[in-house]
């Protein structure tokens, strides 16, 4: 690379540095990113509103780099240098289609015509310097992903059950996310007792399926989960054969008969020195208790879909465990198998197990629950309790007569909800301290 070629990439560096610093500022991102290549790129798609494309951008850039280092390395093969030569201009294609999209959310940010894309995508650096740093240029203060609220106050203590309950205390779950930390879960803590149904409500995004792997142990979290004298982080191994969880999907072998998948199941979820005569004597349990005797021989894929999914419940049921999670039990059912299937559940919960549900069609079914658990999303887009409790309380607690009109309480404005997740997160937060302190 020449001089002169050399001094207009540094130019343009800091041209495209300062612009990004202006657009950071106005919209609230730190503007070290700016200075960061490909980060950079990520933070403008999330100062767009449009995150999963700025991820796509830095990708893109990430790739573009690596085919330009691979053709210097190459020069002397033809026939890679054309090949990586294709490569390169399908990656710039890509990459001035997700450019076009992030400017595009960035002129609804703005408050801006669309026709600015075009002048983006051939003046970059300047269109941003523009717009960073001319007063004229002003964000929609409207605009949610903008808004900086503060996030609610929650209970932020644990709380201590007895002998006979699910204790659960989740201080925070944070992932990785690209290059930024998120806090998917935050300042949950409940005492669920045995013999109890429980509702997990919540809208997309809520942190319903997180919930459901931090207490289960599948993903830990800052979290002390205790399932009566048992820690479930510390005796996993243990622990492990007394949680059920069944998935929304039936996850069985088609082809075997509902006997064998059951006994393949018993040498899944049953410890390794249970007898052989105890595992068949907890098989043909299951097949009574979730009355599938008749259809034993029966291959999986020739039963209906009630009983599909009293055979996945009753290979989770095999090893007889205390807690019970599904994940939406009824999807394609319709309601009187649903009805039914519900009403097998809470004969389960009744034999001093918990069982807790995720279903997105719960009024129909409710009498059948004890508690819900609503969880929601607070301003920062993490999932928050903003109840839990019996069902007959909820409605007072929301104002309203509905699980749907609660869920559509919580639920942010552009999910078509009324946006009061904060509200009802502070509003639990101290009627707990009240009872408990």
């Amino acid at each position: 690379m020449d001089n002169s070629a050399a001094i207009s990439e540094i130019l343009s560096y800091i041209l495209l540095s300062l612009g990004c610093w202006g657009v950071f500022r106005k919209c609230g991102i730190p503007v070290v990113w700016a200075f960061v290549p490909i980060a950079r790129e990520y933070y403008l798609g999330l100062c767009a509103d449009r995150e999963r494309d700025g991820r796509n951008m830095a990708f893109l850039s990430i790739s573009m780099n690596i085919i330009s280092i691979a053709a210097l390395l190459m020069q002397n093969n033809t026939e890679l240098e054309m090949l990586l030569g294709i490569t390169a201009l399908v990656l710039i294609i890509g990459k001035i289609v997700y450019c076009a999209r992030v400017y595009l959310g960035l002129t609804k940010v703005f408050n801006r015509r669309k026709r600015w894309v075009f002048l983006f995508l051939f003046f970059e650096d300047i269109v941003l310097i523009l717009w960073g740093w001319h007063p004229a240029f002003k964000v929609d203060e409207n605009l949610e992903h903008l808004q900086k609220t503060k996030a609610a106050e929650g209970l932020n203590q644990d709380i201590t059950g007895d002998s006979d309950a699910l204790t659960i205390n989740i201080n925070e779950r944070k992932v990785k996310d690209f290059i930024r930390t998120k806090t998917l879960l935050r300042d949950i803590h409940m005492v669920i007792p045995k013999g109890h149904m429980v509702l997990l409500l919540g809208g997309s995004g809520a942190g319903k399926t997180t919930f459901v792997n931090a207490v289960t142990g599948y993903e830990k979290a800052d979290a002390k989960i205790e399932l009566g004298n048992n820690d479930v982080y510390r005796d996993y191994d243990k622990m492990m054969y007394d949680i059920g969880f069944v998935p929304q999907q039936d996850l069985m072998r088609v082809s075997d008969t509902v006997s064998a998948t059951l006994a393949d199941a018993a040498g899944m979820r049953l410890p390794t020195n249970v007898h052989i005569l105890e595992r068949r004597k907890r098989v043909d349990e299951a097949l009574e208790e979730f009355g599938l005797s008749a259809v034993r021989t029966s291959l999986a894929e020739k039963l209906s879909g009630g009983q599909r999914k009293r055979l996945s419940i009753a290979m989770e049921f095999i090893s007889d465990p205390t807690l019970f999670f599904l994940d939406e039990p009824d999807s394609g059912l319709d309601g009187i198998v649903a009805r039914g299937l519900f009403e097998k559940l809470r004969a389960i919960a009744d034999q001093n197990k918990i069982v807790i549900v995720i279903t997105h069609t719960p009024d129909r079914v409710i009498d059948l629950f004890d508690d819900v658990i609503v969880l929601a999303k607070d301003s920062e887009r993490t999932g928050r309790l903003a109840y839990y409790g019996p069902v007959s309380e909820a409605y007072g607690f929301f104002g309203k007569d509905s699980m749907e009109d609660i869920l559509r309480s919580i639920n942010q404005k552009e999910e078509g909800g009324e946006g009061r997740a904060e509200e009802f997160v502070e509003k639990y937060a101290e009627m707990i301290r009240e009872k408990v302190g």
